[in-house]
Formats: structure tokens, C-alpha cells, sequence
């Protein structure tokens, strides 16, 4: 294959949109050719020179290689099939889709045109997500796995949250990241979701929630708890908890003190994994001392945003199979949707 740059086209600028537009510009295998977004929006340097398109099929009329599509969850399997059909490979952000049935029109149109298609699931491109995930691992299950995260938002970045909530609730929109983790963790089939949800603000539609928790149990066993709230009123007590236990003991991310909910670099950043073994002595003491593993050296949100569209460049330079990449997405879009529909219907929904 030449080593030509891609010509890339990229579809929404919002906070997502920008990062990964900056990785394409920063990145020599890939050529920015155009940029949409619905509104106007205010763009770094590097970005101002690169011409504007006033529509996504504009976009598409560039005949591109990659599109990446960063637009708001409602247009993500649309945008995508149309691309795709277009004769571009793909980057989504997450979540694939808003509905399952739409997740898995996508996955069968890649496989149809035979374009990549690589969904936005940034932690699996962070060195220390993928050490947690390997650490949880060698306890083996059953698992409990306890993740959140609450945000809390004022100003802009609540006017951003209140815009998200017209297409995807916060149990989705970050909830298919931790769903995605539990399921890397326990690589379990999910059998049963659970779902609840409260509203917590009168300046979002009567039937949206911007708090909402969900548990999943899986057939080895294992079971997980996820929870996610966007707003002014959410607490920063507990904003961030990613921990698993099991038999043989607990791993878990400890973040700094004073670390807040609405920097979105704390979203994916560790600070330190602490290792918690089980085993204890004859007089009944533990065997071993806690382990800790320091993260100081990891990347932050853009050097993450660069990493997955260089997994974007080689997934297509070197014909790698995305079959189980595609999958998993769907996975677990499926398992936060359940949720969603336990949550407003009052009722376990078995999958």
C-alpha cells in the first residue's frame, strides 16, 4: 500500500472533534482536506487554515480516505454508513450508535465495503488502563468491578452536557468506556442489566436524566456497577472510583487529592494503581503488603487522542482485523442501552 498521506475529513468540532483533528495535523500520514461543524466554532491555530465544508455530504464530495466522525451520537451510524459507502474508512467517536439496531447497521457495512471502521474507545490506548485491565486479570473471577464518572458542570461545559443530553444520557455517552472495560476485565458473556436514573434539574427535557446507575451481571459470575450524573449540582466527593475485586484481592485507581470531575484530562488519567492481595498468614495477618504502581509518566488527553488515530493510520496501512474491536463496541452499547431501558421501564432486562 503507498505510503501517501490519507486525506481525512472530519466531521464535528466540537472538544472531540479538535483533538483528533489536531492528532491529523500533527500526524505526516494524514492530510486534512476538510472540516465541518454544524455552528460556528472557535479553532485552535493549527486548525484555522484548513478549508471549511457548509455540509457533511460536501464532506464526502472531497472523496476522502478517512472520515472521522465526531458529531453528536444521533448521526454517528448515518454519517458512518454513508462514508463507508462512499468508499472512506471510518473513525466514531463512542458511542457507535444510538441504538443497538443502528451500532450493528454500521459493523455490517464495514464488513460490506470492506473499509475500516475504528470506534473512539480512547482507553484502550492508555498504557495504564491497559495495565489495570492486565492487573485485574491475574486475580481471576469472579469479579466485582465499581466504576463512576459524575460530573460536575457549570457554564460552558453544563451547556455542553445539556446539548449531549438531547441524543445520549451520561449513562451512555461515558458509560460504554467503563462497560467496555468490565467487559475487557471479565470477558464474560453479560446475561442481566439493571438500570435507574433520577433528574436532578429542571433545565433539561422531562424525560431525560442526567443521573443514572446501572449493574450488569455476567455469566462467570461476575457482576459490575457503573454511574454517571452531569450538572452544577453533582458532588465532587466521589467523582472517580475505578475499582476490582475478586477472591485473591483488589486492584484499583487511585486518583490525587484536589483532582476535579470537569478537567477532562482526569478522565483518563491514574495517578497510581494500588494491588491488594488476599492471602493471609497462619496468625491470620496479611501475607503481603499492598503494591503500588505510579502512573506519572502517562499521556494526556491529546497524546491519547494522537495515539488512537495512529491506530486508525496502521489499521488500515497494515489490513488489521477489527472484527473483535467492532464487536465490542456494540457490546457494550448494548448493555448501557438496557440500562437505559430498565431504568424507564422498571424492570431487569435479560440479554
Amino acid at each position: 500500500m503507498t505510503d501517501a498521506p490519507l486525506r481525512v475529513f472530519v466531521a464535528g468540532l466540537g472538544q472531540m472533534g479538535r483533538s483528533h483533528a489536531l492528532a491529523y495535523h500533527a500526524n505526516p500520514g494524514f492530510e486534512i482536506v476538510g472540516m465541518y461543524n454544524r455552528s460556528e466554532v472557535d479553532l485552535p491555530d493549527e486548525l484555522k487554515a484548513y478549508p471549511r465544508v457548509e455540509s457533511f455530504e460536501a464532506g464526502l464530495a472531497l472523496k476522502p480516505d478517512v472520515v472521522s466522525i465526531n458529531t453528536y451520537t444521533d448521526s454517528h451510524a448515518p454519517f458512518a454508513i454513508a462514508a463507508m459507502e462512499a468508499g472512506a474508512h471510518v473513525f466514531v467517536e463512542k458511542p457507535l450508535a444510538a441504538n443497538a439496531e443502528a451500532a450493528r447497521s454500521v459493523v455490517e457495512a464495514a464488513k460490506r465495503t470492506g473499509k475500516k471502521l475504528v470506534i473512539g474507545y480512547i482507553l484502550r490506548h492508555h498504557p495504564s488502563w491497559i495495565g489495570f485491565i492486565a492487573k485485574a486479570r491475574e486475580l481471576g473471577p469472579p469479579y466485582v468491578m465499581r466504576m463512576n464518572l459524575n460530573q460536575q458542570s457549570s457554564g460552558p461545559s453544563w451547556h455542553i452536557h445539556k446539548q449531549l443530553m438531547q441524543t445520549t444520557s451520561p449513562l451512555v455517552d461515558c458509560g460504554v468506556h467503563y462497560v467496555d472495560v468490565m467487559c475487557q476485565i471479565t470477558d464474560a458473556r453479560p446475561v442481566e442489566v439493571r438500570g435507574m436514573g433520577v433528574r436532578l434539574s429542571d433545565e433539561i427535557a422531562p424525560t431525560q436524566v442526567n443521573y443514572g446507575h446501572l449493574q450488569v451481571i455476567f455469566e462467570d459470575g461476575s457482576v459490575g456497577w457503573y454511574e454517571a450524573g452531569w450538572g452544577p449540582m453533582i458532588s465532587e466527593t466521589a467523582f472517580f472510583v475505578k475499582d476490582v475485586m475478586s477472591p485473591k484481592g483488589s486492584v484499583s485507581i487511585v486518583m490525587d487529592e484536589g483532582a476535579k470531575s470537569d478537567d477532562v484530562d482526569t478522565h483518563t488519567k491514574t495517578a497510581r494503581i494500588r494491588v491488594h492481595h488476599a492471602e493471609l498468614k497462619a496468625d491470620g495477618s496479611f501475607g503481603r503488603a499492598d503494591e503500588w504502581f505510579s502512573t506519572e509518566d502517562e499521556p494526556g488527553h491529546q497524546a491519547l487522542c494522537d495515539r488512537e488515530q495512529a491506530y486508525l493510520l496502521k489499521a488500515i496501512r497494515e489490513d488489521v482485523d477489527l472484527t473483535r474491536h467492532m464487536q465490542d463496541a456494540i457490546t457494550s452499547l448494548e448493555i448501557a442501552l438496557a440500562a437505559e431501558v430498565s431504568m424507564r421501564e422498571g424492570r431487569v432486562v435479560k440479554l
